[in-house]
Formats: C-alpha cells, sequence, structure tokens
C-alpha cells in the first residue's frame, strides 16, 4: 500500500483521506499551515457593489461564520448583487448558506474565473474581495486592470504551525526510511512551510510529489521540486485519483 503524506490541516483533511482510501492509499498527516479567523473586520454595505469575489472555503466560512448572528440577512444581501466563486468547492460553500453563484471557470483558478467576466462589466464598477492573508491579489489587480474598484477584506490567516521537535523527527524518519511514497501540497504555504519546518532544501527521488494546481507547483519551483501529479481540476478528490492513477 503506498502512503501520501498530507500537509494540509487536520480539521480540513477529511476529503482527502476519504477519496485516498477509496483508491486504496493510506495516509500521514502533517500539517504545516494553521488558518485562523481574522477578527475586527467590519461588514460594509453590500449593495454599494457590482459583485463579491469568494477564493476558497475558508473565505466563504470565515466570511459567515461572524455574520450569521449579527447579520441575519446577509444571504439575501449577497443574492441582490453577482457572487463569483473560484472553484466547485467554495461555490458548494456558499450555496449551503442559501447564496447563488455565478458560472464556474473550467479551472479553479483565479485567473480563470476573471477571463470569464468581460472588462465592460468591471469597467467603473466597484467589487468586493474575500481574502485570506497571504492572497496573491490577483483579482484585485485585474478588476483595477479592466478600470474597476476593489475593497478588499482579510477574514482569516494562514501561519505556520508550532511543531514539536518529536514529530518533526517523525516525518524525517519516514521520508528517510523509505515510507512515504507521496507528498502532497494544497497551497503555496504548505510547500514553504514544508521545507521551512523539516529544514529541507529536496526530498528522495522515489517520492512523488503532488500539488493541489498551478499556483501551489509555481512555489514548488521555486524550491528548485518538480511536480509530478496535478490534477484537471483542484479539488481533493480530483487529487487523490491523480496520485492513484499515478502509481497504477
Amino acid at each position: 500500500m503506498k502512503t501520501v503524506l498530507i500537509t494540509r490541516p487536520k480539521d480540513q483533511s477529511k476529503t482527502l483521506i476519504k477519496a485516498l482510501q477509496k483508491y486504496g492509499l493510506d495516509y500521514v498527516l502533517f500539517p504545516t499551515i494553521e488558518i485562523k479567523p481574522v477578527v475586527g473586520w467590519s461588514l460594509p454595505v453590500i449593495n454599494d457593489y457590482k459583485g463579491i469575489f469568494f477564493t476558497s472555503v475558508n473565505s466563504v466560512r470565515f466570511f459567515f461564520e461572524p455574520l450569521i448572528s449579527k447579520h441575519p440577512n446577509i444571504a439575501s444581501d449577497l443574492n441582490s448583487i453577482k457572487v463569483y466563486a473560484v472553484g466547485k468547492k467554495t461555490a458548494e460553500a456558499l450555496h449551503n448558506y442559501q447564496v447563488k453563484t455565478e458560472s464556474l471557470p473550467s479551472k479553479a483558478y483565479a485567473t480563470d474565473l476573471m477571463a470569464m467576466i468581460s472588462p465592460d462589466e468591471i469597467k467603473d464598477q466597484k467589487f468586493l474581495f474575500i481574502r485570506g492573508s497571504l492572497s496573491l491579489g490577483i483579482i484585485p489587480a485585474e478588476v483595477k486592470k479592466c478600470g474597476g474598484f476593489c475593497d478588499e477584506i482579510t477574514v482569516y490567516a494562514n501561519q505556520a504551525p508550532v511543531v514539536e521537535e518529536h514529530e518533526k523527527n517523525r516525518i524525517k524518519s519516514l521520508i528517510k526510511s523509505g515510507k512515504i511514497d507521496c507528498v502532497v501540497f494544497t497551497s503555496p504555504s504548505t510547500a514553504s512551510n514544508f521545507f521551512s519546518l523539516l529544514h529541507l532544501q529536496q526530498l528522495p527521488q522515489y517520492i512523488k510529489i503532488a500539488s493541489i494546481g498551478e499556483t501551489t507547483s509555481a512555489a514548488l519551483n521555486d524550491f528548485k521540486i518538480k511536480t509530478d501529479i496535478m490534477p484537471s481540476y483542484s479539488t481533493a478528490e480530483g487529487i487523490a485519483e491523480a496520485i492513484s492513477g499515478s502509481f497504477s
């Protein structure tokens, strides 16, 4: 049985674990990021905006959780403007809050989403971008490029976790002894924090590197790490299937 090392947070790994097990793959958890809510932000007047952008399930979760009790009509307010989701999972999270979304891009990337929106729809219009602390800012930049305006709210922070030395040594021992067949990275920060936490520059060549998408692969490339596996669509199920296929 092949073993996959998962670097995403434990509470966000259930779907990936289930998908890996479906394909007969074992797993080891080594979270290299923590997701924390950002407090102190305030909700602007939603009707002041032409549309609002969500680029991850985390952006949906940490936007809605503090608002549900204070602003019970938030879903209705959002449904009065255009709501954009980068991928299927983000759209599903919004639908769970009874929020309708515009058409999804064929790939779960901010660039693909923005390519679907006519510049004429953006020019002179105001948009709201719900983001994490490490957002690359692609959507605000594209809105500005098209002559629009974009306000941003940071609702969650990505940070490296505090990891005990014995846990770092356990993971390094598993890698060194050949008990890890694949490492899966689901964001640029999972990749950068992984190598930083373990004080590694490379991994053994027999270990396959799986990336959730092009942005994460670009971050790996900065470490001179080649991506071996990348799904056609950036979901946990997609990457599990791609990993399984690489071993068949």
